[in-house]
């Protein structure tokens, strides 16, 4: 109903092809500690995954789950070593809570 003009469709098949890659599939990690800790199970009407669609499952969280630590370990690194454009007087643990809470409002956006 709305993929009706070239744009919409190029749309949707890119945020096909993310998914597809896993680039974010360590969200279902968080998702399935959340489930953890509160006790309930998933009800899903899937079948449920084969063998090699478990590993290839899991091989794309971790894949996943490895990316977002490097650019964390990179972004730390950048700003520890004032290699950012922050402004001069902002010391580099400040730098870091602020980032930490703009990642925390755009995550919480995101999921609105």
């Amino acid at each position: 109903d709305y993929c009706n003009n070239y744009f919409a469709v190029f749309t949707m098949w890119f945020a096909l092809a993310v998914e597809m890659s896993g680039l974010l599939h360590s969200s279902y990690l968080i998702q399935m500690l959340v489930v953890k800790l509160s006790g309930q199970e998933v009800k899903s009407r899937e079948a449920p995954r084969t063998a090699f669609q478990s590993f290839f499952f899991w091989f794309r969280c971790l894949a996943s789950l490895a990316i977002l630590c490097f650019c964390f370990a990179v972004t730390f690194v950048a700003l520890f070593n004032g290699q950012t454009t922050m402004w001069e007087g902002v010391p580099a643990s400040v730098a870091l809570v602020i980032f930490l809470i703009l990642m925390t409002i755009v995550g919480m956006l995101e999921g609105m």
